[in-house]
């Protein structure tokens, strides 16, 4: 009986030491989901222990728990990869960033909480983040339309495959209202993708558009002088996006159909993007170690 709580008191011990030195962050963009909509957590592991960590070299190293907060049992698919070895220093910290959404059953509305753990082989502990909290929320349907997905060229006799998009609103944080396009298939019993295409304004009319390679163009009042444009392809990526101003002496933003299938707008004037900066990745964003 003496060793099994020696033993149970040494793992204690080993547990407080881990947690001591060795800190689990989980970090959401945003706190609000519509059900199959992507989940992209960043996990920031800091290491304060006053030597360097090996980490990632199990595939275990880095685990996700998530719970509902009203008891509901949230279904684990598989274990979510997270692959890539790599030291880290004292003193430094390491971000990690996995999407849950494909892993777990959270197309459910309500409230759940993320756990991440990492285990550190070398002594033989472990140690976890606070929990953090995100909300499920359902969004009004707006327009939905079903459309045949292009074939590959040269392709020929095959049967086509039917999906729908679906424009949804959705109030966020209760401040903010939100466009999204669902892609699925024409029953609506498979989701591919949730795509947030951008705020909106309540009393706007999206317009929408498909044009001759079954993209989703969608142009919408986003502000008290400006419209914002979207194109979503035929697998849900969100491929553009820009903003139209326009006053009393410009005509409306409108999407408009040319004779060969391809839609542009028309009305306003673009607002001209400044050209992104040079992509430097940050000492924080340990990549993995390269192969020997």
């Amino acid at each position: 009986m003496k060793t099994f709580f020696l033993a149970l008191g040494l793992a204690a011990l080993t547990f407080f030491r881990a947690s001591a030195q060795v800190t689990v962050e989980v970090v959401l963009d945003q706190e609000q989901f519509l059900p199959s909509e992507a989940v992209p957590v960043a996990v920031r592991i800091t290491n304060r222990s006053g030597q360097p960590l090996h980490l990632g070299a199990e595939a275990n190293w880095l685990t996700f728990d998530v719970e509902s907060a009203d008891g509901l049992i949230v279904v684990k698919n598989k274990e979510v990869p997270v692959t890539g070895e790599f030291d880290l220093g004292s003193s430094q910290v390491a971000t990690k960033r996995v999407d849950l959404a494909p892993y777990f059953g959270i197309a459910k509305p309500g409230r759940y909480r993320i756990v991440a753990t990492v285990r550190i082989k070398d002594w033989r502990a472990e140690t976890a983040s606070p929990p953090k909290s995100f909300d499920v929320i359902t969004g009004a349907k707006l327009w939905s339309q079903d459309f045949g997905v292009p074939v590959p060229a040269g392709a020929t006799n095959r049967t086509p495959e039917v999906r729908k998009y679906t424009l949804q609103k959705a109030n966020y944080l209760r401040t903010q209202l939100r466009l999204y396009v669902e892609v699925s298939d024409s029953a609506e019993a498979q989701v591919f993708k949730v795509v947030n295409i951008g705020k909106t304004v309540s009393f706007s009319s999206p317009e929408t558009q498909l044009d001759r390679f079954s993209n989703l163009h969608v142009l919408w009042q986003s502000g008290a002088a400006h419209y914002t444009y979207a194109v979503v392809n035929p697998d849900g990526g969100l491929v553009r996006q820009e903003v139209y101003d326009y006053a009393a002496t410009l005509p409306r933003p409108r999407l408009s159909m040319a004779d060969d299938g391809s839609v542009a707008v028309y009305g306003g004037v673009r607002r001209v993007q400044p050209e992104p900066m040079p992509m430097v990745k940050s000492p924080n964003e340990l990549p993995a170690a390269p192969p020997p």
